[in-house]
C-alpha cells in the first residue's frame, strides 16, 4: 500500500454467493466500484457534484485476478489507489483482502472522466476531481 491507499470494510454475505459456497465472480467487481465511490467519497467528490458538473466516471477495461476463495462471513478489506498518466485515462489498483492477510483478488481498471454532453472523455482527468475534492491528496492529486 502506498500513503494514496484507500481502503474499504466489507463483510462477505451469505446471498453472494454461488452454489460451491464461495463469493460469486460478479460481486467482486461490485465490491471494487463499493470502494471507488467509497474513495471519491471520502475525498469529497460526490456523484451529484460530479453530475452537476457535467461529467461522470466511466470503466473502459477490468481485469480481476482472483487469488483466494471468499466464503460468507469473510471479513475484506477492499482497497483503492488512483494512478495517474498523462493522458484521458487513468488506472485503478485494488485488492481484495481478508482479515487474516491473504489476498483474495487483485483488481485494475482503466477509466476516465466522460463530458456528458459531448460524449468524449475529458482531456485531462485529474481536473474534475481537483475541482471538486475537498481532499485531493487522498486521490493522489
Amino acid at each position: 500500500m502506498t500513503d494514496h491507499d484507500f481502503t474499504v470494510p466489507v463483510t462477505v454475505r451469505g446471498y453472494e454467493t454461488d452454489t460451491q459456497g464461495h463469493l460469486n465472480q460478479a460481486v467482486y467487481l461490485q465490491y471494487a466500484e463499493h470502494a471507488r465511490w467509497e474513495h471519491l467519497r471520502a475525498a469529497g467528490v460526490q456523484q451529484a457534484d460530479l453530475l452537476a458538473k457535467g461529467v461522470g466516471p466511466v470503466v473502459l477495461e477490468t481485469t480481476v485476478k482472483y487469488r483466494r476463495e471468499l466464503r460468507a462471513g469473510d471479513e475484506v478489506g477492499v482497497s483503492c489507489r488512483f494512478v495517474w498518466g498523462s493522458g484521458k485515462t487513468f488506472e485503478l489498483v485494488q485488492t481484495i483482502t481478508r482479515a487474516d492477510g491473504v489476498l483474495a483478488a487483485e483488481v485494475t481498471c482503466v477509466g476516465g472522466f466522460l463530458d456528458l454532453a459531448a460524449r468524449r472523455l475529458v482531456a485531462d482527468p485529474r481536473e474534475p476531481l481537483r475541482a471538486l475534492a475537498s481532499d485531493p491528496g487522498l486521490l493522489g492529486l
